[in-house]
């Protein structure tokens, strides 16, 4: 039994590995020092796996507006979070993008 879990981790283990873009070094490195539970513990396997994927993909894209996540935040304090948080976050940065220049002609009756 354990030879078997020897080998399940460290096939894991190298298809993480496998998984991890050669330029993507310090950013790798930091998804996978956050990838602990919600109790502390770290998480391994597909759980790892899924998590490390989902932060260096988040990592890379360029953040629109940082201060929108920031911002989003109920009445009580707490993180806003699923439908809530993106509807928030969809509307704050709408508001937040430039606004065209107005015209010089009068608005049509």
């Amino acid at each position: 039994m354990n030879k078997i879990l020897l080998a399940l981790s460290l096939l894991l283990c190298t298809a993480a590995l496998a998984d991890t873009p050669a330029g993507a070094g310090p950013a790798a490195a930091d998804c996978e020092a956050k990838a602990i539970d919600k109790n502390g513990k770290p998480l391994a396997g597909a759980a790892k796996a899924s998590f490390v994927k989902k932060c260096q993909r988040d990592a890379s894209s360029p953040a629109i507006e940082p201060s929108c996540e920031a911002k989003a935040v109920d009445k009580n304090g707490k993180p806003l979070a699923g439908a809530a948080k993106a509807s928030f976050v969809k509307k704050c940065e709408k508001d937040a993008a430039p606004k065209p220049a107005a015209t010089d002609k009068p608005a049509a009756k």
